[in-house]
């Protein structure tokens, strides 16, 4: 006679590093989502820049958010709602100590 036993399995939802990965798609118009994960919660900042190292646009400023699997859209457009012209973009992480930046390209 088999008796059910409570089984305590604990299943890691939390990614064991801070990563910042390559937007989809890439190149992209007019959307394209950057994923991230946290290890532990943080305040994040994700910027995405010019060719000249302009901010374009600020996706999050120091926003509390919690650990685990993450994602944030750009629509292409700069802090005040414009359109940005076709080109080479650089996205940057900040989340605790860890940052990180990539490249992505937009088409028209």
């Amino acid at each position: 006679d088999m008796e059910p036993r409570n089984l305590s399995l604990k299943i890691r939802h939390i990614p064991e590093e801070y990563s910042l990965a390559q937007n989809y798609p890439n190149p992209f118009n007019p959307v394209t989502t950057i994923n991230y994960n946290l290890p532990d919660e943080a305040q994040v900042t994700i910027v995405v820049y010019d060719l000249m190292g302009r901010i374009v646009n600020t996706l999050l400023n120091k926003e509390h958010t919690t650990a685990g699997y993450k994602s944030v859209v750009w629509n292409a457009t700069d802090d005040r709602g414009t359109p940005v012209s076709a080109g080479l973009y650089f996205y940057q992480i900040h989340a605790g100590d860890f940052t990180q930046v990539r490249k992505m390209v937009l088409l028209k």
